[in-house]
């Protein structure tokens, strides 16, 4: 491995956050290094050697991630950590503000049927939804929309990378004891 492939590796192991090319461009002053590419040859290794981590486009940028068939044994080791913890409440408001973003709290609350502020405070706390602005509806209420730690969270790179709505109605359709899972845990 090269120094440069050397240095993007210790950068991205070292990076809290996805690494973009932006931030490369500022640790290499001059003849800054391809981002995606260097990315590729280090995939490209960790793949053929049989790594468990690979490198994830997220949230703009890069980042190492477990592969998923490590991932049972990562969170017996974290000891399933209140951070990846969302509760069932938690994933339905956060479910409908991902798809429905920018959204209010009333119309939330229209479509879930309960109160949702607990579960909007937690998830602002958490930072995977953020208030976005105001509505010009009668009292303004706030409205809500994810963030680049959402995304991190799901492992995804942007908002288009969750399923369509039609995807996933066609996937319950065909798959009758996943839903009835999903009633049952209502």
């Amino acid at each position: 491995m090269k120094d440069i492939e050397k240095i993007i590796e210790a950068l991205l192991f070292a990076s809290t956050e996805p690494l973009t090319q932006k931030q490369i461009n500022l640790v290499f002053e001059k003849n800054s290094p391809d981002l995606e590419s260097q990315v590729k040859k280090l995939n490209k290794k960790y793949s053929q050697q049989g790594h468990g981590i690979e490198v994830l486009n997220l949230a703009g940028g890069y980042q190492i991630r477990t592969k998923p068939d490590f991932d049972f044994f990562v969170r017996k080791l974290l000891n399933n950590s209140n951070r990846s913890h969302l509760s069932h409440a938690a994933l339905e408001t956060l479910s409908i503000i991902s798809y429905k973003q920018p959204i209010s709290k009333p119309d939330i609350e229209l479509i879930r049927g309960v109160d949702c502020g607990a579960v909007l405070k937690t998830l602002l706390s958490k930072v995977l939804i953020k208030i976005k602005g105001r509505n010009d509806s009668p009292g303004r209420p706030l409205m809500f929309a994810t963030t680049n730690e959402f995304l991190q969270f799901f492992g995804l790179n942007k908002l288009s990378d969750l399923p369509k709505l039609k995807e996933v109605s066609e996937i319950l359709e065909e798959q009758p004891a996943l839903t009835e899972q999903i009633d049952a845990f209502k």
